[in-house]
């Protein structure tokens, strides 16, 4: 048996993680991301957490397609999609991590695609305020507004909502509380012009493949812990996408782009984040079971439950 985070300065003694699947693909276009959190579940995930020393509690799956609207909106200057159903689904989502994070849990998001964590990091930020933290992890920046995106996909907009660069009347039962000075960016390397401008207009924090290249994963990660989290006193959020690795470890994935984080490398910075006592709640999002063989689809999962234990404290010795 691994240990467990038991010192985590928020999560309730003993710990407990509430794991909740959301089945949902509407914010890009790919089918298959949608059947990731029962495939991640059945390949053992509750029963590896729970023999690390955490109860476990597995919600149901939440009801998505009882989300969808009879129509869509659409919005002048934009060819979002999705934007009522992907609001719909958030929102349940939202609650349900905001349930088990006032209960003490340590809130668990499988997904689904990047969207969701319109509802994941609302849903944690109702109980840890503007205190909380937030480490994104991902090949792309996923801060285009409503109109930038080129693509209309919305799993490419979640950070302007979250951060408040963008808003609408159909999010508006979020908050965007969380502060540009706790957000910070690990492993980007596919960015988009528009985007780009976006970071850099906001001084947000952002440490690109280059800076792993150069610094090291260890030196990034600590600096940006210390940039967000300078005392560790605060709740992290971790919100990452699996395409923040390398194909060749993750490659079930829908945007996969080369030149991304190694398997170790990965591994490590959760650990890292484990040590810091300070992490709440976890989104792990993008894996696509229906995207390559058997092999790739297996081994991504494989990859994606075993990060997850790395960052509830598994260690190699």
């Amino acid at each position: 048996m691994y240990p467990a985070v038991l010192n985590n300065k928020y999560i309730k003694n003993p710990s407990s993680v509430g794991i909740i699947p959301t089945c949902y693909d509407g914010g890009q276009k790919k089918s298959g991301v949608d059947i990731a959190p029962g495939e991640m579940l059945k390949a053992g995930l509750a029963t590896q957490i729970e023999k690390m020393g955490y109860s476990v509690n597995v919600l149901p799956d939440e009801d998505c397609e009882s989300h969808k609207p009879e129509s869509e909106i659409s919005v002048e200057g934009s060819n979002v999609l999705n934007l009522v159903w992907t609001s719909n689904v958030c929102k349940a989502h939202a609650a349900r991590v905001e349930e088990q994070c006032r209960l003490g849990n340590f809130a668990l998001s499988l997904g689904g695609d990047h969207s969701l964590a319109l509802g994941t990091i609302t849903g944690s930020s109702r109980v840890y305020g503007e205190d909380l933290c937030i480490i994104w992890v991902d090949a792309h920046t996923d801060i285009n507004t409503l109109s930038t995106t080129d693509s209309g996909n919305l799993h490419g907009c979640p950070v302007s909502f979250l951060l408040g660069i963008e808003t609408h009347p159909e999010l508006a039962w979020m908050k965007p509380i969380i502060r540009k000075d706790r957000f910070v960016y690990i492993g980007l390397r596919d960015i988009e012009h528009k985007e780009r401008k976006i970071v850099k207009d906001n001084n947000i924090k952002a440490f690109t493949m280059h800076h792993v290249d150069k610094y090291g994963i260890g030196a990034v990660v600590q600096m940006a812990i210390d940039h967000i989290n300078p005392n560790l006193d605060l709740p992290i959020h971790l919100s990452l996408d699996v395409d923040a690795m390398d194909p060749s470890v993750a490659p079930a994935t829908g945007t996969p782009v080369r030149g991304g984080l190694t398997f170790r490398e990965c591994h490590y910075l959760c650990e890292a984040i484990a040590e810091t006592n300070c992490l709440v709640a976890m989104d792990l999002v993008e894996v696509n079971p229906l995207l390559g063989d058997e092999s790739a689809f297996n081994q991504t999962v494989a990859v994606g439950n075993s990060v997850i234990r790395c960052a509830l404290g598994e260690t190699l010795l």
